[in-house]
């Protein structure tokens, strides 16, 4: 079986996140990166889109979950992204990165990189 790697990365969702009572009444921009692990060369053989990942039905469920919801901790968003991803798309594999843009002074970039599933 191929382990091909299909990405959405730098996907911008805003959404209530952190443990601080100020950051419980705003959203903030977390920064999503995904590789999701799977065989192309159905879709490539087809050409349609139903043999593929749709990274843009992928997009726009992670954005409604995210933005809707409310997150104390980055990795509690990560886990949640991560199974959705396993379970609804039918991926084997994801590596997602979570940013959390501003979490801390001094910092460009904070947040968590996870791995879940068989590569």
């Amino acid at each position: 079986m191929n382990t091909d790697i299909v990405f959405l990365h730098d996907l911008k969702i805003e959404t209530v996140i952190g443990i601080y009572d100020w950051e419980r009444k705003i959203k903030q921009t977390v920064i999503l990166d995904l590789d999701m692990a799977t065989d192309v060369s159905k879709a490539a053989a087809s050409d349609h889109i139903d043999d593929a990942i749709n990274y843009k039905s992928v997009a726009k469920r992670l954005i409604d979950y995210v933005g809707e919801n409310h997150f104390q901790l980055v990795e509690t968003l990560s886990e949640r992204v991560a199974e959705i991803v396993l379970t609804e798309f039918g991926v084997r594999w994801v590596r997602l990165r979570v940013n959390k843009t501003g979490g801390v002074s001094n910092a460009g970039d904070v947040g968590v990189v996870i791995e879940r599933g068989e590569r």
